[in-house]
């Protein structure tokens, strides 16, 4: 697979391609259909096909300071487009130079210049150009003056219409197995294992600590049954069933910080800190509680523990 960063890196004998443009944060199941459409059209025809994607994401750059909370990260949305069949990633730079260009002008210095484009599918409700007034009927009539043509599809799966900011919703709620119906996967969270205050490790739980990536989308506090995923030289491709904690630790004093800790089951002999891991949430099994005593706190995180490996299996 090829990922760009920038129109620079396309090659000058770049030949004409099939092209799906849009943030496609999370990567969701009506963007699946999207650049799978794509891609399939593009093996079809005997072209390459292309995914333009964003960063930062394009509120952050237009009205600085509502960067939403991010379903993937950069490397994470390419991985997902490139599983879709897609030949080739471009990562282009949201920068104020390109929100102000015009429609004609995107479309001439992205699509046509650039990457040569025979046919374009985008979401129904896409939107380009200097303050959004680009629509899917002003890219066909675009297509016909430089030669492509272009289709706006429906972002539905199953009948139902998927959005990333549905699935925002829904995370902040706690509903992981609600995103993870619309993600098409669990909603996956990344960072690196930092030093915590250790008390998973004195009460019988070791927990990896995740400094979250910003804006990454983090559900409600809560605790919940998820994956552990590590792909580093010390421990590759690993995938461990974990208990999941999120929330600021009330049952003890000076609680107050945030945080996402994943305790692997059954495992106390992981040295994970300093490595880039990831957490998968599949089910909910409780919300974060105070409880009267840290012993009580132990007798429930056993069941937490117990619920974790039942939904895990």
């Amino acid at each position: 697979m090829v990922r760009w960063h920038g129109l620079d890196e396309v090659p000058a004998d770049w030949g004409r391609s099939v092209v799906t443009i849009g943030v496609f944060d999370g990567v969701h199941r009506g963007h699946q259909r999207i650049v799978g459409a794509a891609a399939e059209l593009a093996r079809r025809r005997g072209l390459r096909s292309v995914a333009i994607t964003f960063d930062p994401h394009p509120d952050e750059v237009v009205r600085p300071g509502t960067h939403p909370p991010l379903l993937s990260s950069t490397r994470r949305r390419a991985e997902l487009l490139e599983e879709l069949g897609t030949d080739v990633v471009i990562l282009l730079p949201f920068t104020l130079e390109l929100s102000r260009m015009g429609p004609d002008e995107f479309v001439q210095s992205v699509l046509v210049d650039r990457l040569h484009a025979a046919h374009v599918i985008v979401g129904e409700d896409f939107r380009f150009g200097h303050k959004a007034r680009g629509d899917v009927a002003l890219l066909r009539e675009l297509g016909d003056k430089y030669d492509f043509t272009a289709e706006g599809m429906p972002l539905v799966a199953d009948g139902e219409t998927i959005s990333s900011t549905l699935i925002r919703r829904q995370l902040a709620a706690g509903d992981v197995a609600g995103a993870a119906k619309a993600l098409g996967r669990p909603h996956r969270v990344e960072g690196v294992v930092v030093r915590g205050h250790q008390r998973g490790r004195a009460l019988g739980f070791p927990t990896a600590n995740l400094e979250t990536m910003t804006h990454m989308a983090i559900p409600a506090d809560g605790v919940y049954a998820g994956f552990l995923i590590c792909d580093s030289e010390r421990y590759p491709n690993f995938r461990w069933p974990a208990a999941i904690s999120i929330g600021t630790n009330p049952t003890f004093e000076g609680a107050g910080e945030r945080t996402v800790e994943a305790y692997a089951l059954d495992r106390d002999d992981l040295d994970l800190y300093g490595e880039h891991m990831a957490v998968d949430f599949t089910a909910r099994i409780r919300d974060t509680l105070k409880f009267e005593s840290v012993e009580a706190l132990v007798e429930e995180m056993h069941r937490d523990v117990a619920r974790a490996r039942e939904l895990t299996a």
